[in-house]
């Protein structure tokens, strides 16, 4: 049986396990579809939890990021696993006991006010519809490999698949959906890692392998991978070469961003008591941690594998020859990659090799200068596939290689029906429930939820295939932007009895337009009339980066809705009340369903 089938094998299946889940639980009533009824049990939840949060930024991209970063990358590991922490220790079970469907209807009840609920609404569609563009470019990168389709044909593909079963199902559908998928992905992950592990270090544990020793040379892996990619004029894997300070704001954006994801929030509302959503956090804490302990090792055992690869004569001997990349079977992945446009090369020289090395690094371009180098002949390694090939790279056997291609597409379908269930649930019953039309029936809203659910759906195709990074940068906008917007006002809402409406609603706006501005500004995505052409501002705070921005909004944020409320009336005594009752978890059995 070729790859190919092989691979629509493990992936049709697992689709058809995702469609089946979801007729099986198909949401019949809106508290269904926004909280699956509230009858999860913890460790299900927890599992989903992971599932929701596991990303294609966490599946495909982090290990890419890490192989060819090193420690330099690693703020992505930190910042999203504290983040977690912080999430599941100072907002879940407060939020849980407040009793709501959404966090944008906890804003409004919070602070007392419509307006605060709708600029809440657009905050989260804001971060939300950011962050699913990342995971619709997953889905293209995973399914223009392994199904031999077109970005745009793989992610129409993926569209119907999640329509099928977040649609109909909802919250409901999607929590037993995405346990499967957990399931899925881990497996798809990890296997792989313990495959590789064995081959480079004997020992099956990834992460303990990782600070073993190589097993062809005998010296410490780590070792062995600053030699090389030193050898080659590329920064040392395990040194730490860039801004400290911008390294440190980046890592606290992505840790506050994580605890203001909705999607990652909602999760918790879907649990009978508030010592369950504690017990779910708990269970999905050790769920995430299968892969992000695994992360690092398969990272750096790829990056490896790859030089090792491209210099199988050693660095002071000759590169693969172009013939051998032809003819060798262990080189065939590079051809199958080569014609996703995700991975090139060209013979500059024409020697007959591939020089791989830094050709920007001064004391390389000596010695390609006495070598006859004309620069570095791997033109193009697009990070999102390192995950995807590691299987090929490593000459695994063709089970693991459609494993793999399954698991790609767990997490990113998984995480973009929680997003696209967000942005659905804000629509439907915070703006036309909340908003526009309060008397509207539960069988109206339920419609309205799911045609909210198919137009984000469609959107978010769209712009999966113009996505403004790969996958891990968009994420990263994502996560600045919840940082600057929703996770002040939650803090705040859920730790301060001095906010007041005035004071939330100018906090939250005024976070997200600094923060949009910087990250247009940075990027150079403004438009300069009469130029017809964009411009590429400098920072415009010394070195700090678009996607580490997010922890300065949240400052913004914090500051302003400080001094607007110290201005304002002050809030309302039973407000106060409730806060207090919401924070202080006496008798943390049964929920308060307000």
């Amino acid at each position: 049986m070729d790859q190919f089938t092989i691979n629509l094998l493990f992936v049709g299946a697992s689709f058809a396990l995702y469609i089946g889940i979801a007729i099986w639980a198909r949401a019949g009533s809106t508290s269904e579809f926004y909280a699956a009824g509230r009858g999860v049990h913890p460790v299900t939840n927890g599992m989903a939890t992971a599932a929701d949060w596991m990303s294609a930024a966490s599946f495909i991209s982090m290990a890419g990021l890490l192989a060819f970063g090193g420690y330099d990358t690693s703020a992505y590991l930190m910042g999203w696993t504290g983040g977690y922490v912080l999430l599941a220790l100072l907002l879940a079970p407060y939020l849980r006991k407040f009793g709501k469907f959404t966090v944008s209807e906890f804003i409004g009840d919070r602070f007392y006010s419509k307006t605060a609920r709708l600029v809440a609404v657009i905050c989260l569609i804001v971060a939300s519809t950011t962050y699913v563009i990342g995971q619709m470019t997953g889905v293209g990168v995973a399914f223009g490999r392994f199904l031999e389709v077109s970005n745009t044909t793989g992610l129409l593909i993926g569209a119907v698949v999640v329509f099928a079963y977040a649609v109909f199902g909802g919250m409901k559908g999607v929590t037993y959906t995405q346990v499967a998928q957990y399931c899925v992905l881990i497996f798809a992950y990890t296997i792989p890692a313990i495959f590789i592990s064995l081959q480079l270090t004997g020992n099956p544990i990834p992460a303990l392998g990782l600070f073993g020793d190589h097993a062809a040379s005998g010296e410490p892996l780590l070792a062995k991978l600053d030699q090389l990619v030193n050898e080659l004029g590329f920064a040392e894997y395990t040194a730490q070469h860039g801004d400290t300070f911008n390294m440190l704001l980046f890592t606290l954006s992505l840790m506050i961003g994580t605890a203001g994801l909705p999607h990652v929030i909602m999760r918790f509302f879907t649990v009978p008591k508030v010592a369950d959503a504690r017990w779910s956090a708990g269970w999905a804490l050790v769920f995430i941690a299968l892969l992000y302990l695994t992360a690092p090792a398969v990272g750096a055992m790829a990056r490896l594998n790859i030089t090792d690869m491209m210099w199988p004569n050693g660095t002071d001997g000759d590169a693969v020859a172009v013939e051998q990349i032809e003819t060798d079977p262990q080189y065939a992945w590079m051809e199958t990659w080569r014609k996703t446009n995700m991975l090139g090369w060209e013979d500059k020289n024409g020697d007959g090799l591939i020089q791989y090395y830094n050709d920007a690094n001064p004391a390389m371009q000596e010695k390609a200068a006495a070598a006859g180098w004309k620069g570095n002949e791997l033109t193009n390694f697009n990070r999102d596939i390192l995950v995807l090939a590691n299987p090929e790279i490593a000459n695994l056997p063709s089970w693991v290689i459609g494993l793999v291609a399954a698991g790609g597409l767990a997490a990113a379908l998984s995480t973009a029906a929680g997003l696209l269930l967000a942005i659905s649930s804000a629509v439907s019953h915070d703006l036309i429930k909340g908003s526009i039309n309060p008397g509207i029936s539960e069988k109206g809203e339920l419609l309205s939820a799911r045609i909210a659910m198919a137009v984000a759906i469609a959107v978010a195709t769209y712009l999966g295939l113009n996505p403004p990074g790969f996958a891990a940068q968009t994420v990263a906008l994502a996560f600045g932007l919840a940082a600057a917007s929703i996770f002040p006002a939650l803090m705040m809402g859920i730790f301060s009895t001095r906010i007041n409406n005035a004071g939330a609603v100018a906090g939250m706006v005024s976070g997200l337009v600094v923060t949009l501005i910087y990250i247009f500004l940075h990027k150079g995505w403004f438009f300069i009339p009469g130029t017809n052409s964009f411009t590429d501002a400098d920072p415009l705070l010394g070195t700090i980066k678009s996607t580490s921005f997010g922890a300065v909004g949240a400052l913004v944020n914090f500051v302003v809705a400080y001094v607007v409320s110290g201005m304002t009336k002050e809030t309302p005594q039973e407000i106060k009340d409730l806060v207090e009752s919401v924070r202080i978890p006496r008798g943390a059995g049964a929920a308060q369903d307000h």
